[in-house]
C-alpha cells in the first residue's frame, strides 16, 4: 500500500515539473516575442511644413433690408382705393393708396381764387401809393395820406405772399391724398381696405415696402476676436489685402454657398457691453430676392494671409491630462519626443499650429498607441496624397 501511494506521488510530482517547465518556456517565448515586436514598432509620420494660407473666419448672422419704409397717410381723410397686390414689387413713384381728394381739391381751389382776388388788388393799390408820393411833392395831399397808400400796398403784397403759401399748402395736402412708393421694393401685407378712415401720421402703418436687392448681412465678432487679429497685423505673421478683405463668402441656412459674394461695408464703432461683440455689416447683391429678411446665413470673412502657417492632420495632435495639445515628434535618431503645442484654429480636418512644431520636423501621425517618450521606432513617411488602399495603412486628406 505505501509503494502504491509513493508510485501515485511521483506520478504528480513528475507532471508538476513538466507543467512548470512548459509554463517556464511559454512566459519566455511570450517575453521574447514582446521584445521583438517592441523593436519592431512602426510608425506613419508626415513632415512639418510651412506655406501661406488664407485665414478666415465663419460667423453667425441675420439678413435684414437694405431700406424700409412705413407707409403711412400725412392726411387725414378715407382711403378711396388701395392700388397694389399685398406681396408684389412695386416701383418708386407707383400709387399705393388713394385717399378721397374732394375736400382738398376745394380747398386748393379756394386758396387759388382768394390769391387770385390778391394780385387783382394790387395794381389799384401800387397805383393809389405812386399817385400820393407825386402830389406829396407838390404838397397837394397830407403826408400821412401818403403813407397810408404806402401801407396799403405793402399790406397787398403781403396778402398776396400769404395766398401763395395757402395756394401750396393747398396743393401738398391734396398731393398727399395720393400715397406713392418712395423706392423700388417688395410690399407687405396690408390691414387697409377700400372706406377705412386714416389720420395723418397714424401710429399704425398702411403697410411695409422693403428694398431687397441689394440686402445686409449683419454678423457678430468678439472683441477679442478683434485683439487677436490687430495683434497678428501687428507683429507680421498675418497679410492683409484690404480689397480681398472686403469680399464675403455667404452661406445659407441649410449650408449652401450662395452664389454671389457680399462686400463688408463697415464695422460697428462700439462694442455691446452684454456680450462683448461687435456688429460686421456685409451688402449681398438678391437680384432673385433668394434672401429675405430675418433668414440665418453664416459670412466667411476674410482676415488675411499667414506667409509661414504650419498646418498638421487633427489626427496627430492630442491632449494630456490638463487639456493641453500634445504632439509626438521624432528627432534625428528616430526616437520619439513629446511637444507641447499651442493651437490657433481648426482649417478642415487640419490644426493650424501657432507654436511648438517648426518645419521640417516629422510628426507622428498613425501608431500613435503603440509609441510612448524616449522610444526608438522605425519611421515610414505617410503621403497625405495618396488615396487610401483596401489593405494598406488609411491617410489622412489635407
Amino acid at each position: 500500500m505505501d509503494s502504491a501511494l509513493l508510485q501515485v506521488a511521483k506520478r504528480y510530482a513528475a507532471i508538476a515539473v513538466l507543467f512548470t517547465a512548459c509554463l517556464t518556456t511559454g512566459c519566455q517565448g511570450q517575453k521574447q516575442a514582446q521584445a521583438a515586436g517592441q523593436t519592431a514598432v512602426e510608425v506613419a509620420v508626415v513632415a512639418v511644413a510651412s506655406r501661406p494660407v488664407e485665414l478666415t473666419t465663419d460667423l453667425p448672422g441675420r439678413t435684414a433690408a437694405y431700406q424700409v419704409a412705413e407707409i403711412r397717410p400725412q392726411v387725414n381723410g378715407i382711403i378711396q382705393e388701395c392700388l397694389f397686390r399685398e406681396g408684389s414689387d412695386v416701383k418708386a413713384g407707383q400709387r399705393l393708396h388713394q385717399i378721397d381728394p374732394a375736400p382738398f381739391q376745394v380747398a386748393y381751389a379756394s386758396a387759388k381764387a382768394s390769391l387770385a382776388k390778391a394780385e387783382a388788388n394790387l395794381p389799384s393799390v401800387r397805383s393809389r401809393s405812386e399817385r400820393y408820393k407825386a402830389l406829396l411833392k407838390e404838397s397837394a395831399v397830407s403826408r400821412q395820406d401818403c403813407e397810408d397808400a404806402s401801407a396799403a400796398l405793402e399790406q397787398a403784397k403781403a396778402d398776396i405772399a400769404y395766398w401763395q403759401a395757402a395756394v401750396e399748402a393747398a396743393r401738398i395736402n391734396l398731393a398727399y391724398t395720393s400715397i406713392t412708393a418712395p423706392f423700388d421694393g417688395r410690399i407687405g401685407k396690408t390691414d387697409v381696405k377700400s372706406g377705412t378712415l386714416v389720420t395723418a401720421y397714424q401710429a399704425t402703418p398702411l403697410a411695409v415696402l422693403q428694398r431687397l436687392d441689394p440686402i445686409y448681412v449683419d454678423v457678430v465678432q468678439s472683441s477679442a476676436e478683434l485683439l487677436r487679429l490687430r495683434r497678428s497685423l501687428e507683429s507680421g505673421q498675418l497679410r492683409q489685402d484690404r480689397q480681398q478683405r472686403q469680399k464675403v463668402q455667404i452661406f445659407l441656412e441649410d449650408g449652401t454657398p450662395y452664389a454671389l459674394e457680399g462686400t463688408l461695408q463697415f464695422a460697428d464703432v462700439s462694442v455691446d457691453p452684454t456680450t462683448g461683440s461687435y456688429t460686421l455689416r456685409i451688402v449681398v447683391p438678391n437680384p432673385d430676392h433668394l434672401l429675405l429678411p430675418g433668414m440665418f446665413v453664416r459670412a466667411v470673412v476674410r482676415e488675411g494671409v499667414a506667409a509661414q502657417a504650419i498646418l498638421v492632420p487633427q489626427q496627430g495632435v492630442g491632449r494630456n491630462s490638463k487639456g493641453e495639445a500634445v504632439a509626438l515628434v521624432l528627432d534625428a535618431d528616430d526616437t520619439v519626443q513629446q511637444r507641447a503645442l499651442r493651437l490657433d484654429r481648426a482649417i478642415g480636418d487640419q490644426w493650424l499650429v501657432s507654436s511648438g512644431l517648426a518645419a521640417g520636423e516629422r510628426l507622428i501621425v498613425e501608431g500613435l498607441l503603440n509609441v510612448r517618450p524616449g522610444m526608438t521606432v522605425n519611421a515610414v513617411s505617410l503621403d497625405l496624397d495618396t488615396p487610401k488602399k483596401a489593405a494598406g495603412r488609411p491617410s489622412a486628406q489635407l
